[in-house]
């Protein structure tokens, strides 16, 4: 890509910064033409900073997620009833245009040209074949930065291919590193290299954003989600190159043992309730007597076979056999306190209703907070996981309906009069 080489306009947050109420992103303005999760991750963590994230969508070709894990009392056939896409699209805006009317093309441009950022996360070249190319937005906006997040990227052999996050997942490695013991690789059941992609994503943005205060210039970047997976076996690549050792599945050693370091007790154990467990580890025979105790020294626990670390790591099977039919008498939460007080590393697994309502951690930390929805009302949603001495984020709103800013945006922003807008409107209904 050719890059502008004339001085451009610094982002207007850096202008009004200094007011000490303002979100740290404030001013920035996003046009979002992506959709599922990996795209709507990266401008969801933008928009809870205050950025203007400005989601461009198409009645022809909806967001999936829209029309996906409607809420059950939803009117029939909403498409602003999903707790899906109202947690991936707080705070943000929406605006139907359709790309293939001329009209609505010219409106998309000019929404380029007050922007700072535009993203995608479809195909590569997808946004090329609709002629929304990195050197048309640059033409048109030459200090905007454009960032397209696909699977294998837009260079090398592969680039053209279709991928989605377990797919992703599966080409970067990582599926073959979960799995149930002897049965074939199972990957984790939800896509992480979606959410992983949106994290890179929304990193990149704040990095080509500070690159352009200091330099003016604009730029172009190309994100491989299968790429964010292959970070996360960095691990395993560093376990291969300087040990030597190939990484095993669960299943050698099985359940969720130690490998490296070799140490057991090292798993979860059910306990009393249906589907509850919780995590016991002992990394030393210090820890291992204080769950003797605990445990009321037990004849078994007494053996030579679990007398020391070796020993019990040999024989795995038969101790979490005796583990288990112990920890079927307690509450995981009971548990969990009795031994960390005794100083074994133990934790409840948490349900998702634990989480929001019992933890008392993330409660003092204020990670869930609630907002509003037209059609969902009152919901909580997850938070953002730091918090920052001198700069704040907020959910003020939940997901926007569709088309629900199209004369704020259309009218207010890029000045169209109400008739134009209302036609723009109708040509984005168009299905």
């Amino acid at each position: 890509m050719i890059m502008p080489e004339a001085p451009l306009h610094l982002p207007q947050a850096a202008a009004t910064a200094a007011a000490r109420d303002e979100l740290p992103l404030a001013g920035v303005r996003v046009v979002d033409f992506s959709w599922i999760v990996a795209g709507p991750q990266a401008t969801r963590i933008l928009a809870d900073f205050g950025a203007d994230v400005i989601r461009v969508e198409y009645a022809g070709r909806l967001d999936s997620i829209r029309i996906g894990m409607v809420a059950p009392d939803a009117p029939s056939g909403s498409v602003d009833a999903s707790g899906f896409f109202n947690n991936f699209n707080r705070n943000k805006r929406s605006v139907t245009l359709n790309l293939a009317d001329p009209a609505g093309r010219v409106a998309i441009e000019r929404l380029i040209a007050v922007a700072d950022v535009v993203i995608e996360n479809f195909s590569a070249r997808v946004m090329e074949e609709k002629g929304l190319s990195y050197a048309r937005m640059a033409a048109i906006n030459p200090a905007i930065i454009y960032i397209s997040v696909s699977g294998f990227g837009h260079r090398g052999r592969d680039a053209e291919y279709i991928t989605w996050g377990p797919t992703a997942q599966a080409v970067s490695g990582l599926t073959l590193m979960s799995g149930l013991p002897d049965h074939a690789p199972a990957g984790w059941g939800y896509s992480y290299l979606d959410h992983s992609a949106g994290y890179y994503a929304a990193l990149a943005i704040l990095i080509a954003l500070y690159h352009r205060n200091r330099s003016g210039h604009g730029q172009y970047i190309d994100l491989s989600q299968i790429e964010t997976g292959m970070v996360q076996a960095g691990p395993q690549i560093l376990d291969r190159s300087v040990n030597g050792r190939s990484y095993r599945r669960p299943g050698n050693p099985p359940g969720n043992r130690s490998s490296y370091p070799a140490i057991a007790p090292h798993n979860t154990y059910p306990c009393r309730g249906d589907d509850r467990w919780i995590a016991i580890a002992c990394e030393d025979d210090a820890q291992w007597q204080a769950l003797v105790e605990v445990m009321e020294r037990p004849a078994w626990a007494l053996e030579a076979r679990f007398a020391t670390n070796t020993a019990r790591v040999a024989n795995q099977d038969a101790l979490d056999e005796r583990i288990a039919t112990w920890t079927r008498g307690f509450d995981a939460h009971d548990l969990m306190l009795l031994l960390q007080a005794r100083g074994v590393p133990a934790g409840a697994v948490q349900t998702a209703a634990e989480i929001q309502e019992r933890d008392p951690q993330l409660r003092a930390r204020g990670f869930f907070v609630e907002a509003d929805h037209p059609v969902l009302g009152r919901h909580r949603f997850e938070g953002v996981p730091f918090r920052m001495s001198r700069s704040r984020w907020r959910v003020a709103r939940g997901a926007p309906l569709l088309g629900e800013h199209n004369a704020a945006v259309l009218g207010d922003l890029l000045g169209y009069s109400a008739e134009s807008v209302c036609d723009l409107t109708l040509e984005a209904a168009a299905r």
